[in-house]
């Protein structure tokens, strides 16, 4: 018995290796690339839904995927229901592995052809570079699936002197039901649903179960990898949340729907090609592995809307926070963490803004200090969160993560001239200096509510360089006065330092702009009308 249980087990290890390093060495090669494609190609529940089927598919991980999307959601780049199609799609693509498995692994036989492909990926992986390392590691993964495969037909051949449809629970309701237990236990233990189906389509071309026993399982594979998802996200962020627990709710769903199909389509395919499924179960599982996915995602689509709102109610949005796309469980995925960091230095630029066209119109200090406060907490925990995100050695750090480092780094400026009282309070008050503050007090309080902040980015340019033009005549018309007499030297020197904070205070507003532009454009290149470079400015 042990002799024919440890091939199996080995097969699942090799096969479970060759999926990670496969998985890695697609997602390492996809890059940023694949992640952009997502969100310009999902613009609705049915384009997520073929989006999303197609990106599992190619990194043969439904995990990466809705990770993604779970960052999208959270930067406010994807709707919910978009994302829900993403998810759904996503299921479809993880049948993909299955027909792998039933069709090069079984049908035309390549495990022997396997091992000198991963001997070439291997040797890829060591004296390569850049996309040639990502390329063998994949060639290795996928070499080994098939060694796996290999390892896990012997094992089964030899376990069916133990194990047939008859030591298995019948076919009856309460022994499928007792088969989808356990096809959700394996894929807990397994942590991986395409090893389960690889197991259940080893199992009945062997012989060793029958269609509907393997149906069963395949059901219990395909709810069971919902359950490390809703364990990841639990306790996270409003928008991890919601995807884990409707990835669940949808896959209960769909595999409850197919739970009761089972029988009825043996007999119906019974019926079209006498025996066509016992004739070619493997073929036939994965046929059916698809085919309740694709039925699943097709009945749910006209009601995305309505599944996106029980699952707001379910799981409604907290008091929000400034912090709160911040979730920890993103840092997994380096560019999931940076949406999320360039969407909460959005939100920290705005109530920035707010704070400041408040000030600046004459409101008392006190009115925003809880405001202030808050900011200022929120920007400390972004700080720490940016300095945790990591990228591979291989990997160039995104442009965004730069671009929101910038931002933090102006609104830290903007902090400090904010504690400046005396020099807000002068500059809404002074008949001399008011004029100069009132043309920030409007765009600031428009840009703080704006959908796009980034549109006044050359609005605040122009302005910052009519200030600085601005401030040579005044300066030198509020030197003449206090020559003069006309005005106390103080004062004018009071002034006319109001009037340097408002030039700087300009320069950083910019800046921020800017840099949000950046963001928006994805870290693209600067804009044309970005003519100066990065400058340290006194502060003072």
């Amino acid at each position: 018995m042990a002799h024919s249980i440890l091939p199996v087990i080995g097969g699942i290890g090799i096969f479970l290796v060759g999926m990670v390093a496969m998985t890695e060495g697609l997602r390492a090669l996809a890059g940023d690339a694949l992640r952009r494609w997502i969100r310009v190609t999902t613009r609705s529940p049915s384009s997520g839904a073929a989006t999303g089927a197609a990106a599992t598919a190619l990194l043969q991980s439904s995990s990466a995927t809705t990770v993604a999307v779970v960052g999208f959601v959270g930067a406010g780049i994807m709707t919910f229901p978009q994302a829900l199609g993403v998810i759904f799609g996503a299921n479809i693509g993880t049948t993909a592995t299955g027909w792998l498995v039933a069709i090069v692994g079984f049908k035309l036989q390549l495990g022997d052809f396997a091992l000198p492909l991963v001997l070439a990926g291997i040797l890829m992986r060591l004296f390569g570079r850049g996309s040639l390392q990502h390329a063998g590691w994949t060639l290795a993964g996928f070499g080994l699936l098939f060694v796996g495969i290999n390892a896990l037909a012997t094992g089964m051949d030899a376990l069916r002197t133990f194990l047939s449809p008859e030591s298995l629970p019948g076919d009856g309701l309460a022994g499928r039901f007792l088969l989808v237990l356990l096809g959700i236990a394996v894929t807990i233990v397994t942590q991986s649903s395409s090893a389960g189906v690889a197991i259940a389509v080893t199992a009945v071309g062997a012989g060793a179960i029958n269609f509907a026993q393997a149906a069963a399982l395949v059901i219990g594979m395909d709810i069971g990898t919902t359950f490390t998802a809703v364990l990841a996200t639990a306790g996270g962020s409003v928008a991890v949340r919601r995807t884990g627990f409707a990835h669940l709710v949808y896959n209960l769903l769909t595999g409850a729907m197919a739970f009761f199909l089972v029988l009825p389509l043996i007999a119906w395919a019974d019926v079209v090609v006498p025996g066509g499924i016992v004739r070619d179960a493997q073929i036939g599982l994965v046929a059916f592995h698809t085919g309740f996915n694709l039925l699943g995602v097709v009945a749910i689509l006209g009601f995305t809307g309505r599944f996106a709102d029980l699952m707001k109610w379910l799981i409604p949005d907290r008091d929000p926070a400034l912090t709160a796309r911040l979730d920890e469980r993103l840092l997994a995925e380096p560019a999931a963490a940076c949406d999320a960091l360039a969407a909460t230095v959005d939100d920290l630029a705005r109530a920035q803004f707010a704070i400041l066209a408040g000030r600046l119109s004459g409101r008392p200090a006190g009115e925003f200090a809880p405001a202030a406060a808050a900011l200022g907490e929120a920007a400390d925990e972004t700080r720490r969160f940016a300095d945790r995100i990591q990228f591979a050695a291989s990997e160039s750090p995104a442009a965004r993560h730069v671009a929101s480092l910038h931002v933090l780094d102006h609104l830290a400026r903007l902090a400090g001239r904010y504690r400046q009282a005396e020099r807000i309070d002068r500059c809404a008050a002074d008949p001399r200096l008011k004029p100069m503050a009132d043309r920030l007090v409007r765009p600031l309080a428009a840009l703080s509510k704006a959908d796009d902040p980034t549109a006044g980015a050359r609005a605040f340019d122009r302005l910052h360089r009519k200030f600085g033009r601005e401030r040579q005549g005044f300066r030198a018309a509020t030197i003449g006065l206090a020559s003069a007499d006309a005005i106390d030297v103080d004062e004018a020197l009071q002034v006319l330092d109001a009037a340097r904070w408002l030039d700087r205070v300009s320069y950083h507003l910019w800046r921020i702009l800017l840099h949000l532009e950046a963001i928006r454009r994805d870290g693209a290149a600067e804009a044309p009308h970005a003519r100066e470079a990065e400058t340290e400015i006194e502060e003072d």
